[in-house]
Parts: structure tokens; C-alpha cells; sequence
């Protein structure tokens, strides 16, 4: 079972920064790809970015791609999320994940586990 809990949502004004945290609370972390997901109101929720376990290879929304940064360090357990650039359209509640297979993609469904979801705002 991992339980993982983000901070680092808030309001921020459009063309400014924000950084998540998602503190995890797996023995075995680094048996883990860690990604965020987001979701808008009245969307469907969507994949953000992802890392691999080593923390090597990254990927990324084309909407995020060049804006935000994903990064992870095993020894706390804990995944990052620097988001820059914000644009309205990033206003969501951000959700981080953890999976098991070896590769999910962007496909929630291959997502274990969720957060209980910290809420960006951007504002004009």
C-alpha cells in the first residue's frame, strides 16, 4: 500500500510559478513510476508528466511540455512538480500517482494509487 499526500496548491497569477510536493509513503518508493494527473472542471482528468524509477527519463503533456518539470528523490520519498509559465488552463485540482507496471503511460488506469488532489488556480 502507498499513501501519497501532496501540498503546494494555491492561487497564483497567470505567467507565474508554483512547485508541488507529493511525500510518499512507500518503503519500496523506488519501486515506483510517479506521475500527476489533472483534472479541470468539467473535464476528464488528464496526465501531466510522469518519471521513471531512477528518475532518468521523464515525459510530459504537450500542453505542459517546456513549462513544467518533474523530478523525484528517492532518499525522502518524495516527487516534484515545478510548474512555470502558468496559464489559466492550468487551473485544476492535481492529483500524484504511483505505478506498479513497468510502463503506464499516460493511461490512468495504470496508475495504483492517487492523492487526494491539491487544487492550482491561475488567475488573470
Amino acid at each position: 500500500q502507498v499513501q501519497l499526500v501532496e501540498s503546494g496548491g494555491g492561487l497564483v497569477q497567470a505567467g507565474g510559478s508554483l512547485r508541488l510536493a507529493c511525500a510518499a509513503s512507500a518503503r519500496t518508493f523506488g519501486n515506483y513510476i510517479m506521475g500527476w494527473f489533472r483534472q479541470a472542471p468539467g473535464k476528464e482528468r488528464e496526465f501531466v508528466a510522469a518519471i521513471s524509477k531512477s528518475g532518468l527519463s521523464t515525459s510530459y503533456a504537450d500542453s505542459v511540455k517546456g513549462r513544467f518539470t518533474i523530478a523525484r528523490d528517492t532518499a525522502k520519498s518524495t516527487v516534484d512538480l515545478q510548474m512555470n509559465s502558468l496559464k489559466l488552463e492550468d487551473t485544476a485540482v492535481y492529483y500524484c500517482v504511483a505505478s506498479s507496471q513497468y510502463f503506464p503511460g499516460s493511461n490512468r488506469a495504470n496508475y495504483d494509487y492517487w492523492g487526494q488532489g491539491t487544487q492550482v488556480t491561475v488567475s488573470s
